[in-house]
């Protein structure tokens, strides 16, 4: 969940991956990346990871590639690595009830926490994804609060434009539940920000949707108008956002 999008600079292969991903083709990007290097093969993974939680679908080809990358992780970093997706493919598959994993997910992100160094670039998805436990398995929303700053503070230190956008979004979140509705608008704008000038296009519904939660109307209507044509252009991903998204009522009055 972690990348900063594409510079002029960029690898033409990763470019391609990239705009593949930013536009939830995750099986398209995953088919760009040969498996024939421990971090060929955990990109891969992650790709297909990070599609089983947007589309909770793919989950025995997201298995099969995390085994690939497990067998070929050499180093701490690698094997944390690994670690940290089969704990966020863990947490995916309890979150949308296809079983429940929780323990195997805390577990394999202790794991994670165990080989990845402090500063690690890798440390950042990993305390973000510490947070995401806390928050939505565990239910402690303090202990996620902690996990989303470090997450933060890492993000910026290395330059990850786009896990600063979750970690912007997911503490403006609980800060929205505290009652926080200034604090809250803030963060999920600076989310919106950096998904749209990186392109992120299957993560700008989710932060149109947020930020609508704390806008008055109309300018509530017309962000979540906007999230329901990206969610439409995407093929109804991310899933979770079908409830949210339903179309208003007919004969309902828009702005």
């Amino acid at each position: 969940m972690s990348g900063t999008g594409t510079t002029a600079g960029d690898d033409p292969l990763q470019t391609a991956v990239w705009r593949l991903r930013s536009r939830a083709c995750w099986a398209d990007a995953a088919a760009l990346l040969r498996p024939v290097s421990a971090e060929a093969a955990l990109q891969r993974a992650a790709l297909l990871v990070e599609r089983c939680l947007y589309t909770e679908q793919g989950w025995e080809e997201a298995e099969d590639a995390l085994r690939t990358a497990e067998a070929l992780a050499d180093t701490d970093d690698e094997r944390g690595g690994a670690a940290c997706e089969r704990g966020q493919l863990a947490y995916a598959a309890t979150l949308h009830g296809v079983r429940d994993r929780a323990d195997e997910a805390r577990a394999a992100l202790g794991r994670a926490a165990a080989l990845i160094q402090p500063g690690a670039r890798r440390r950042a998805l990993l305390d973000f994804r510490r947070g995401l436990l806390a928050e939505n398995l565990s239910r402690s929303p303090q202990a996620a609060r902690a996990a989303y700053r470090r997450a933060h503070a890492g993000a910026t230190a290395h330059s990850d434009a786009l896990l600063m956008s979750f970690t912007w979004r997911h503490l403006a979140g609980l800060a929205l539940r505290d009652g926080e509705v200034a604090e809250a608008r803030h963060g999920f704008a600076e989310s919106l920000r950096i998904r749209e000038e990186l392109g992120y296009l299957v993560g700008t519904a989710p932060a149109l949707v947020s930020l609508a939660d704390t806008e008055t109307e109309p300018e509530a209507s017309r962000l979540r108008e906007e999230a329901r044509r990206l969610y439409r252009l995407l093929g109804g991903v991310p899933t979770w956002l079908a409830g949210q998204l339903a179309p208003p009522p007919t004969g309902a009055a828009t702005a």
